[in-house]
């Protein structure tokens, strides 16, 4: 048999046996009844709120959260695009987002 023979069947495998594992924790969540979720839900919620409020997070530091990687991604597409001759200058990218 030749390797990818081998390595086809076992890749069908796996789908498969990911198949019945989804189909099992498919058919535990169905089996609850509303009532039984409700009183689960009820039950998470007594006990978060007996564990107190959440700690408090500190903001991260300037220039590392998304928006700052957004504007440095975006500063670097002008700045190649400015370096492409005869297409673009740097003046008319700037130009054109206003």
């Amino acid at each position: 048999m030749r390797w990818w023979k081998i390595l086809g069947l076992a890749g069908f495998a796996g789908v498969a046996a990911t198949g019945v594992v989804i189909a099992r924790a498919e058919r535990r969540r169905r089996a609850y009844t509303p009532e039984e979720i409700r009183s689960r839900l009820r039950d998470r919620l007594a006990e978060a709120s007996a564990a107190g409020p959440p700690p408090v997070t500190t903001t991260p530091a300037a220039g590392t959260g998304l928006a700052a990687r957004a504007r440095r991604v975006r500063s670097l597409a002008r700045d190649r695009l400015g370096q492409v001759k005869g297409r673009f200058h740097r003046k008319d990218v700037l130009l054109r987002r206003r």
